[in-house]
């Protein structure tokens, strides 16, 4: 389905609404929005295959211009408002784009990360600034009918860019209709349960993969999307109550984050219009997961997948309880697990992640990396470690850039850092190795504490007995660090590059 088919049989139907602003944007005016903005595209130059860049924040602007790009065959390059202005120029330039189109309250970084890109058509949604003119007003002339050439157009997001610069990931452009089937539709429509009846809560900044594709899939379905700007816990809850919100998706930080909320305000809240309770992003701690399947009921759904889509696992509650800390089994493609050799591991052995017979990416204008990321057989990775049961359920590791290697064992930091922010102490933690002369590298953990508890020795002391009970002497961290706060993406998504580069240097600069 798509939003155009909703507008003929549903046209009053809320597609978009913002609770905080009032705001309620039904499908018939959403259809008509994206097809003036359509017009205006081609009117710009830009054909099927094309690039086109947004720099916006939550504003319905990201829908308007999505769904008018998607109809129009082009590739949509979103990015992230929290970059600088010379990564937003890198990734102009990287992408090839032939326009951007910036939020208004982001005219600023719009005009910093232009300034040496005199050839690329730049515009505000509603205002005027310098070059940058004003898009909405330049469309709104145009008609609210079809373009006469619709295609379907993708998506072209860039990764995290955990290690070095964050890469462009380019799928296939898609030849069928606009209104085709896609694979997260597929996913949305049998295994969650989304439908028309469908009242999806948005909590993360749209400039992400997972939230921009889940609120779009939830529009192609016919279900209404209640946008939050940015997640705050006891907010979250509040919208889950008054607009009986029946899916929603999370990543577990924001499950800590809610779970550490008074007793009082947490049971203040009925949940029970949930029907699923969607998470990703990174592996769940299983003490968090229990708890919010004892609070929320048996709705929780976890899936894994990249921004490079090359496979999806997912898995249910009633799975998951037979099954804790698994992500589930793979629902696109087939998940492989390969040895330092290359070889297939069976059942049961720790190796890197790779999907066979899922969709074909690449990543743009990198073609070692792409290569990288494929083996001789063609299966894809991201890079994750894991293993597969008898069963065929997929178990995270680590990522393989952070795994330490500590006297030569190996240690995966994702285990320590779901222990220790299971602490009654403890609102976030990072874990990763940094250089030591006698054992290679060394555990340490960099704790952001919870409000009104102090970052000291004696609290270091408390978590490394309570890391010692639940994992060993191995796995406990060597060392502890403590910040006033960790840097995380708005999507939640431990920015831990940062950290093990600043620290592992300044290890090396004192020995």
């Amino acid at each position: 389905m798509h939003p155009a088919k909703h507008a003929e049989t549903n046209p009053a139907k809320p597609a978009l609404i913002y609770p905080d602003q009032g705001l309620v944007m039904d499908f018939a005016t959403l259809d008509a929005l994206s097809n003036r903005h359509a017009h205006q595209l081609r009117a710009m130059g830009l054909q099927r295959g094309d690039v086109v860049a947004f720099l916006f924040g939550n504003g319905p602007e990201v829908f308007i211009a999505s769904w008018a790009a998607q109809r129009s065959g082009l590739y949509a390059t979103s990015i992230s408002n929290r970059l600088s202005a010379a990564d937003v120029a890198y990734i102009l330039r990287d992408s090839g784009a032939k326009l951007l189109l910036a939020s208004d309250s982001l005219a600023e970084l719009a005009a910093a990360a232009t300034v040496d890109l005199p050839d690329l058509k730049a515009f505000l949604w509603n205002a005027q600034d310098g070059r940058l003119g004003n898009w909405s007003a330049l469309a709104s002339t145009q008609p609210a009918s079809p373009i006469a050439d619709e295609s379907t157009g993708n998506d072209l997001l860039y990764s995290s860019g955990t290690t070095g610069r964050p890469k462009g990931v380019k799928p296939v452009l898609p030849e069928g209709p606009i209104h085709d089937e896609t694979p997260l539709t597929r996913m949305g429509s049998s295994l969650y349960g989304m439908s028309p009846d469908t009242v999806y809560l948005s909590t993360s900044p749209m400039y992400h993969a997972a939230p921009l594709r889940w609120a779009l899939t939830v529009q192609r379905l016919g279900g209404s999307v209640v946008m939050m700007h940015r997640f705050d816990p006891e907010e979250a809850l509040k919208l889950i109550e008054a607009r009986r919100i029946t899916h929603s998706t999370f990543v577990p930080t924001h499950f800590v984050r809610m779970l550490k909320l008074p007793d009082e305000v947490r049971q203040r809240y009925d949940v029970g219009s949930l029907e699923a309770v969607i998470h990703a992003a990174a592996p769940c701690p299983v003490d968090v997961k229990r708890a919010m399947i004892e609070w929320f009921g048996p709705v929780l759904h976890e899936y894994y997948a990249g921004t490079e889509t090359c496979g999806i696992t997912a898995i249910n509650t009633e799975e998951w309880l037979r099954k804790p800390g698994s992500v589930g089994r793979a629902v696109l493609g087939k998940t492989r697990i390969v040895g330092e050799s290359g070889e297939e591991l069976p059942a049961g052995q720790t190796g890197q992640i790779y999907f066979s017979d899922g969709p074909k990416f690449e990543y743009l204008n990198d073609p070692e990396k792409t290569a990288a990321a494929h083996n001789d057989k063609g299966w894809a990775t991201i890079g994750d470690i894991g293993h597969v049961d008898e069963d065929g359920f997929l178990f995270l590791t680590d990522r393989k850039s952070f795994m330490i290697i500590s006297g030569g064992v190996n240690i995966y930091p994702q285990e320590i850092e779901n222990v220790l922010v299971t602490h009654p102490k403890v609102l976030d933690a990072a874990v990763f190795g940094v250089p030591d002369d006698e054992m290679g590298e060394r555990v340490l953990a960099v704790i952001q504490p919870v409000a009104g508890v102090a970052g000291d020795a004696a609290l270091a002391d408390e978590l490394r007995r309570f890391t010692r009970e639940r994992l060993g002497g191995v796995k406990t961290p060597k060392e502890f660090a403590f910040r006033e706060e960790l840097p995380r993406e708005p999507t939640g998504k431990l920015m831990k590059r940062k950290l093990f580069d600043e620290y592992r240097q300044a290890a090396t600069n004192a020995g």
